[in-house]
């Protein structure tokens, strides 16, 4: 009996050597997830014998239970490198479309040939859909997620419809030396700026402003500005008509200011609140400026304030440099991606060349109810068990999910001076059961020994 009592004891330790050489050989694995060798004594007894003199039967492997507490965060300069801080799992699936899910801490990630992000072995990082817009989730199941693929363009370009424009006039200018008005002639307007607008096909053209501080001898009004506007280089009128190369030139606004610099109308129209009297350019007048087969196809409105109609952002008029407040407009160009952003909410954001900001989804986060139960399937993933319960998914940043951070990755929570001294124990562990062994032999020699 002593005999298998010294075998179950070596098993046992070479159980232990083993899951500690596991676990000092992933040290530098990403996302790993460390072991333990959990042992139970055998004792096994029946109504007959006497458990006042039994010794027990040896030792058995209970389980080697993996350790599921944080590794440390390592910075990284991949974007598409995360890391959770904190409770979940990111999703994986082997295949497009497939139901059967992996799941993993390792977020070791990258873009494949048609740009999905996946991990080294190709499987396909779950998101959650989301509004591109506002970038709330549509839907936060699991079997709604999907393969999150990055698009290399911001698709169709926009013709410009509205253009913003907000400014200070400088009040101590002296009225212009050139009259009348003539685009060519940097001496016969004041101030200048200029935007770009886009077509139906995507292509930019030159919109100028120019501001022309008018003679209060002949206007009697000492701040009064004249708007004009050209679109590559040829003026229009409030229509959006051409008013061909030689004028004389119409303006398309005229400003009044106050005593204080304050905008009192526009076009002889009384300010009200952050509201000026807007310039509508008909889309079939501007659509004769092009000759590139495009079109303007619908109005674009000149608006003399922000889009969000903000008091700060106000056409003034102080003793001060011209400086545009505002100077924006909605239409774009087909853009190609610049740059991609994960929030600590897993929210992606693409940034596109052509100034464009488009949400493509949300990383999904899953937790167990018990995640030593989750079986092992190798590559640092796991996946559900019957004894780990069913995944839920979640929101990260939220509940009790933790938060996603974008160029960073969770380290192997490996403690290499504990495994050491641990290798150190399992080894002795080893020696004195392969000693008892040999004592157990040494006896049984002796026995057999005996005349």
């Amino acid at each position: 009996m002593s005999f298998n009592i010294a075998l179950t004891g070596i098993a046992a330790a070479q159980k232990d050597l083993d899951v500690t050489a596991n676990n000092i050989a992933n040290v530098n694995t990403y996302g790993f997830k460390e072991s333990r060798a959990e042992f139970a004594d055998v004792y096994s007894s029946s109504v007959f014998s006497s458990g006042k003199t039994k010794n027990g039967d040896g030792v058995q492997t209970a389980s080697v239970a993996q350790q599921f507490h944080q590794g440390s965060t390592l910075g990284t300069k991949n974007s598409l490198d995360l890391a959770i801080g904190g409770e979940g799992y990111f999703a994986l699936s082997n295949e497009l479309g497939s139901q059967d899910k992996t799941f993993t801490r390792a977020g070791a990630f990258k873009l494949d040939k048609d740009n999905f992000i996946v991990d080294a072995q190709g499987n396909y990082l779950q998101g959650f859909p989301v509004d591109e817009i506002s970038g709330d989730a549509t839907s936060v199941s699991l079997t709604s997620s999907g393969a999150i693929q990055i698009p290399d363009s911001s698709g169709s370009p926009r013709a410009t419809t509205s253009v913003y424009s907000s400014f200070r006039l400088d009040s101590t200018k002296d009225i212009p030396t050139i009259t009348p008005f003539d685009p060519t002639q940097s001496g016969s307007y004041t101030h200048s700026t200029s935007t770009n607008v886009y077509d139906s096909l995507g292509e930019p053209h030159t919109m100028q402003l120019f501001f022309v501080k008018t003679d209060a001898a002949v206007t009697g009004n000492a701040n009064e500005w004249q708007t004009y506007a050209t679109l590559d280089g040829q003026a229009f009128n409030p229509d959006g008509s051409s008013q061909g190369a030689t004028g004389p030139f119409n303006p398309i606004s005229t400003f009044q200011f106050d005593a204080n610099g304050l905008p009192l109308n526009t076009n002889g129209t009384a300010n009200t609140g952050n509201t000026f009297n807007p310039v509508v350019l008909d889309s079939t007048n501007l659509t004769g400026f092009l000759s590139n087969g495009a079109s303007f196809p619908n109005n674009v409105t000149i608006n003399w304030r922000d889009e969000a109609g903000t008091s700060a952002k106000i056409p003034t008029q102080h003793a001060g440099k011209f400086e545009n407040k505002v100077l924006s407009q909605d239409g774009a160009a087909v853009g190609r991606l610049a740059n991609i952003d994960i929030g600590v909410d897993g929210k992606i954001v693409a940034s596109y060349s052509n100034g464009d900001s488009n949400y493509l989804g949300q990383v999904a986060l899953v937790r167990f109810p018990n995640s030593q139960g989750l079986q092992q399937v190798g590559n640092t993933s796991w996946k559900k068990s019957l004894t780990s319960g069913d995944p839920v998914a979640g929101e990260a940043n939220s509940g009790a999910f933790g938060k996603i951070s974008s160029s960073a990755l969770e380290q192997s929570n490996v403690n290499l001076t504990n495994e050491l001294v641990d290798l150190i124990s399992a080894q002795r562990n080893f020696q004195a059961n392969s000693r008892a062994l040999e004592v157990n032999s040494t006896l049984q020699q002796a026995i057999l020994q005996i005349r």
